[in-house]
């Protein structure tokens, strides 16, 4: 970090000019402007490849970083499935000296457009502690004092890769309305534990008998329709063994399904995302024990599992509890003087000795 701000001159020396061409870059410049600041600070040895060992070390500190407070002795160990199915998402196209395959920037900017959680934590390095910075915030999971947190899919790391392409206002409590082994492998049960709930968003995750984790992020509650339905804010993922987002193209809008008692060959009954009619992006039938999912032009999605026809194992789903006051909360952020509102300006001009007191 300290030479990309002194813009590697190796002399040692910080200068009031290298602090604010930082900033301005970091925090004003446009996306690929950031993204090219954060690939550099990452690319340690300078040498333009990053390569998977490299990323592996800076995950597992990312992730001690999140979970801090909950496992702050937590082992590289502990983190090692999810930093495979972070990187298993990642594309390493370039080498160095023809050892190692790195990734290039490129590659970078494609695999943060997959797990937008990385970017937002990478994103927020330089900024206050915040309860809300972006990156950091990971959703607190709400279930019954009888289930099992070994029988939950959706685990906290899991939770913060999902929430990497929401708002922070759906971040702060998603509830447990749906668990197949604990409520039964039923649509009707499915519907009735996740409709009148007050809850319209919820995160759809599926366990096949493969071992192939993924599912669904639904911005519209699940209700009976006889065609797709749904807007642009959903979004499909992969969870194990490769952790990826896919976010609505806009080459089409048949985002959501949920179909129920129809007697038509052309309106299958049951759930999913995406594609087309006996072609979804991803489908659960009515009968909760068959589906598929196929490669999807509405996501720009691949086949979520090992193969297209899949067998549901477990299904889980939870539901968005929208933060309270969402206006009060922007108000209050607004708040208070110019000095006491952009306080990380005024640490940045402490560094270089600028600031003194409050008069200043």
């Amino acid at each position: 970090m300290f030479d990309m701000v002194t813009q590697r001159r190796k002399d040692d020396k910080m200068t009031y000019e290298d602090l604010v061409i930082a900033k301005a870059t970091y925090e004003k410049g446009t996306d690929d402007e950031i993204a090219e600041f954060i690939y550099q600070t990452l690319d340690v040895n300078g040498n333009g490849v990053l390569s998977r060992s490299d990323l592996e070390s800076f995950l597992v500190v990312i992730l001690k970083s999140v979970f801090s407070t909950e496992s702050s002795d937590a082992e590289s160990s502990d983190y090692k499935k999810m930093v495979d199915a972070l990187l298993n998402a990642a594309t390493f196209s370039k080498s160095d000296d023809g050892s190692e395959k790195g990734m290039s920037f490129e590659d970078f900017r494609s695999w943060c457009s997959f797990v937008p959680t990385i970017r937002k934590f990478l994103g927020s390095l330089l900024m206050p502690p915040s309860t809300v910075r972006p990156g950091y915030q990971v959703p607190h999971l709400l279930y019954e004092d009888s289930v099992s947190s070994d029988r939950l899919l959706l685990k906290k790391e899991y939770a913060w890769h999902i929430g990497g392409a929401l708002p922070h206002h759906e971040l702060v409590e998603w509830k447990l309305l749906y668990h197949s082994s604990v409520h039964g492998q039923s649509f009707n049960t499915f519907l009735g534990h996740t409709s009148n709930t007050g809850m319209s968003a919820s995160v759809l995750i599926i366990k096949d008998t493969e071992g192939y984790v993924y599912g669904g992020y639904a911005s519209q509650p699940w209700e009976r329709y006889s065609d797709f339905y749904g807007d642009m804010k959903s979004f499909l993922f992969q969870l194990n063994p490769k952790a990826a987002i896919y976010r609505p193209t806009g080459a089409n809008t048949n985002i959501q399904w949920c179909a129920t008692n129809f007697t038509s060959e052309n309106i299958p009954n049951g759930i999913g995302f995406g594609g087309k009619i006996n072609h979804f992006g991803l489908f659960i039938s009515a009968s909760f024990d068959q589906g598929q999912t196929f490669e999807c032009t509405t996501f720009g999605s691949p086949s979520l599992s090992k193969t297209s026809r899949i067998q549901p194992e477990v299904i889980e789903c939870w539901g968005i509890v929208q933060a309270s006051n969402e206006q009060d909360t922007k108000h209050n952020a607004m708040k208070g003087t110019v000095l006491e509102r952009f306080k990380e300006d005024r640490n940045m001009l402490k560094l270089v000795g600028m600031a003194g007191n409050s008069n200043d």
